[in-house]
């Protein structure tokens, strides 16, 4: 496995953006937070407990609560049906202080929060806490819990991710290699999106032969409080917080979004309308798509004056056209 690429000192929005956004690679971004006050709370656990309760709204939330003999790995029931795990309603002032207090008992269930929206559940812990390589309108979310292993997933949006608290191992497969990862169900998944089956199993499992010859090519990060990791969009991340205790914030958005539409929500699109065509026809597709949409060999109309472009024009000229027609046309138009 190769460590992740990483940088330290300061970054402005602008730089950010150009030396690590624009690259679309993983990258560590050693102390990014080291002087968030609460990273500086990191001392212990307890600490940290009583500075988050400080911004408690005071809202339910769903806590995932593990057996000791699952050792915080979050996973399918044996049928891919089910969970290992239970999902329990709590306010979160009191989850924390039952994570803190069963730190040293031998034999608690583990208990996991994750995924909470900063200005909804800690309402100013933010501006104390600001992430200026970020726009504005990019909220936090707190992801907070005991030792854990959660399952190689990926994001549609590109993620910044800040330890706060404790170490965490990241472990990354390239987009590309989504063919030898086994995907698990995509409408029944543990928090949103579809794990890799290959990467959650034990080294020798032989039920993934494709995943065998790619399992040692990972990229592997490890963090500790104050630093940061950049994941690209599409990035397999398995994700384990290593300490007793753990802390992290991430922010997750479209650093390239032109409009209000996903890339994601496009190939949703493209699988209804092409993916169970014969074989032809879809390579057929594929060539159009190359072409039009992924222009590795540059602009489709670059044999043409720029005059002639019309709807292929530069993009923020056009976006609300083509959106148009796009709505039109799945009108039945």
């Amino acid at each position: 496995m190769t460590p992740v690429c990483e940088i330290s000192g300061s970054l402005s929005a602008e730089s950010f953006l150009r030396e690590v956004v624009l690259p679309c690679r993983p990258i560590v971004l050693r102390g990014l937070v080291k002087d968030w006050p609460a990273v500086k709370a990191s001392a212990s656990a307890a600490n940290v407990r009583d500075y988050v309760k400080r911004f408690d709204a005071g809202l339910e939330m769903q806590a995932f609560i593990g057996e000791p003999r699952i050792a915080g790995k979050y996973y399918y029931a044996d049928d891919l049906k089910g969970f290992n795990f239970e999902r329990r309603t709590m306010r979160l002032g009191p989850a924390l202080d039952k994570m803190i207090a069963s730190l040293d008992v031998a034999g608690a269930p583990s208990l996991y929060a994750g995924s909470l929206p900063v200005k909804d559940y800690l309402p100013g812990f933010a501006a104390e806490n600001p992430m200026p390589l970020l726009p504005a309108s990019v909220g936090p979310r707190i992801w907070l819990g005991h030792a854990s292993n959660v399952s190689a997933h990926y994001d549609t949006m590109d993620n910044l991710a800040c330890v706060v608290a404790g170490h965490r191992r990241f472990t990354l497969y390239a987009p590309e290699r989504i063919g030898r990862l086994y995907v698990g169900p995509i409408d029944n998944t543990m928090a949103g999106q579809p794990v890799s089956l290959a990467a959650s199993s034990p080294p020798d499992d032989a039920k993934y032969p494709l995943f065998a010859d790619i399992r040692d090519q990972a990229l592997v990060a490890e963090l500790d409080a104050g630093d940061a990791l950049y994941l690209p969009k599409l990035w397999w991340h398995r994700v384990e917080a290593l300490s007793p205790f753990n802390a992290l914030v991430n922010y997750w958005w479209d650093a390239f979004s032109a409009g209000p539409d996903a890339p994601y929500t496009s190939m949703l699109l493209a699988m209804i309308a092409i993916s169970e065509r014969p074989l032809p026809e879809r390579k057929a597709w594929k060539a159009w798509f190359d072409y039009y949409v992924f222009r590795e060999h540059g602009h489709p109309l670059a044999h043409l004056p720029v005059e002639h472009y019309g709807l292929l024009g530069p993009l923020k000229d056009n976006y609300g056209k083509i959106r148009a027609l796009v709505m039109h046309f799945l009108r039945g138009g």
